[in-house]
C-alpha cells in the first residue's frame, strides 16, 4: 500500500475554480463595459462555451455578471435589437448556476421575445435560427411557425460547392446552422452526407489559412453533427492553443484574438477531449494572443492558380506537381497535410479551381452598358 499516489483532486478542482472565476471577471469587468456590443457579444460568447461544453462553476464565479442579471430586462426592453445577446447571457447564467434555488428569468424574457415578435424582424434564416433556438431552451416558440426554417438551414449547408472556395461569412454560417440544429450536441441534427462534405471543404481551406479561428469551429460543428474531425487538424489545433500568451494589466491591449482564444480552447474541450482553458488568469485587465508565425499557402495557391488562365485545371492529380513545384517549402508541407487530412481531396480541389464558373462567360461585357 505504501506505493499507493494520492491525487489531491480538491486542490486541483479548486485551481480550476480560481482560473474560471478570473476569466469571467476580466470578460465581465475589465475589457469593455456592459452596454457596449461589443461587451454584450464576448461575454455571450464565454459564457456560451462554457455552459455547452458542460463546465461546472462554483457559485462566486458568476459573481461578476450577477449586476448585469439584476437588470437583464431593462437592458432587454431598451435594446431589444440585442435580443439574441441577451437572452443567451441569460440563459446560460441561469442553467451555469447564478439563479439556482431562485426563480430565473429566462423563461420571462423568451415568452417576451416571443410575444414582441422579434424573431419576426429577422431577415436571415441563421439569425431566425439562432432566436427560435434560444426560446426554445426555455420550452417557448416563436409567435410564426415558420415550418420550412430546417429545410432552408439543410439545404444550404449540404451545398458543399459554396464551401470549397474562399468565404468566410459562408463557412461560419455553416458551423453555426449546425450549432444550432444540433443544439450544440444535444441532439442529432438529421444532415446530409453533402454537410459532411461541406465541413471537410470549409475546414481544408481554414487549415490553408492557418486560421484556427474557422478550423476549431468546424471541428466543434462536426462533433455535434456525429462526425470525427480529422486527427491532424486537432493536433494542430491543440498546439495553437497552448501556445496562446496572456498580456495582464499595463500590458493588455484592446485589440486581441480573444475570439480565436475562446473557440480554440472550445474545440480542445470538445473536439479533443482536453480541459480547456488552463492558462493562468489573474482579475486584472488581460488580452489573449496568438504566438505562432501563421505562415500559410492558400493566397499562394490562389494566385498561382488565378494566374494560370486557360491553363488551370480542376484535376488535381495534374494539378498537383505544378502546385508543390510552385509553392515555398513550408506552404508545400502545409498542402501535403491538408490533402493527407481530406477524405476527398480531389472533390475539394475541383471546386477550389473553379474552372467551370466562367464558361460561356465573356471576358468584355457585349451590348449596352448598364
Amino acid at each position: 500500500m505504501s506505493n499507493v499516489i494520492q491525487l489531491n483532486l480538491p486542490s486541483r478542482r479548486q485551481r480550476r475554480a480560481v482560473r474560471h472565476a478570473a476569466l469571467l471577471e476580466n470578460f465581465a469587468r475589465n475589457r469593455r463595459y456592459g452596454d457596449d456590443v461589443f461587451w454584450l457579444k464576448e461575454n455571450a460568447e464565454l459564457l456560451n462555451i462554457l455552459e455547452c461544453t458542460g463546465t461546472a462553476l462554483e457559485p462566486e464565479a458568476l459573481e461578476s455578471h450577477a449586476g448585469f442579471y439584476a437588470n437583464v430586462e431593462k437592458r432587454m426592453g431598451f435594446f431589444p435589437q440585442y435580443y439574441r445577446f441577451l437572452l443567451s447571457i441569460c440563459l446560460d447564467l441561469e442553467d451555469l448556476g447564478l439563479a439556482q434555488g431562485a426563480e430565473g428569468k429566462g423563461e420571462y424574457l423568451a415568452r417576451w421575445v416571443a410575444d414582441q415578435g422579434l424573431v419576426d424582424a429577422e431577415l436571415s434564416d441563421l439569425q431566425r435560427g439562432e432566436g427560435r433556438r434560444l426560446m426554445q431552451r426555455r420550452g417557448v416558440s416563436p409567435r410564426t411557425d415558420d415550418a420550412g426554417l430546417d429545410d432552408r438551414l439543410r439545404a444550404f449547408v449540404a451545398r458543399s460547392q459554396t464551401f470549397a472556395m474562399p468565404n468566410k461569412k459562408a463557412a461560419y454560417e455553416l458551423t453555426h446552422i449546425v450549432f444550432y440544429l444540433s443544439e450544440y450536441g444535444r441532439k442529432d441534427p438529421l444532415l446530409s452526407n453533402g454537410t459532411k462534405e461541406s465541413l471537410i471543404f470549409a475546414g481544408t481551406l481554414s487549415y490553408l489559412e492557418r486560421n484556427a479561428d474557422l478550423l476549431s469551429e468546424v471541428c466543434v460543428a462536426m462533433t455535434y453533427a456525429g462526425y470525427n474531425p480529422p486527427a491532424k487538424w486537432v493536433d494542430w489545433l491543440s498546439g495553437v492553443t497552448s501556445g496562446f500568451k496572456v498580456a495582464q494589466g499595463d500590458k493588455a491591449v484592446k485589440q486581441d484574438d480573444y475570439h480565436e482564444y475562446l473557440v480554440c480552447n472550445w474545440a480542445v474541450a470538445t473536439a479533443a477531449g482536453g480541459e480547456a482553458f488552463v492558462h493562468p488568469v489573474v482579475a486584472d485587465s488581460v488580452s489573449f494572443h496568438r504566438m505562432d508565425d501563421r505562415a500559410a499557402p492558400l493566397r499562394e495557391m490562389s494566385e498561382c492558380m488565378f494566374r494560370l488562365d486557360d491553363r488551370r485545371s480542376s484535376d488535381w492529380g495534374l494539378m498537383r506537381p505544378y502546385l508543390l513545384e510552385t509553392l515555398s517549402e513550408t506552404s508545400r508541407d502545409i498542402l501535403l497535410e491538408a490533402e493527407a487530412a481530406c477524405d476527398d481531396f480531389d472533390a475539394f480541389f475541383a471546386g477550389f479551381a473553379r474552372t467551370g464558373l466562367n464558361a460561356g462567360l465573356p471576358l468584355r461585357p457585349t451590348g449596352s452598358a448598364g
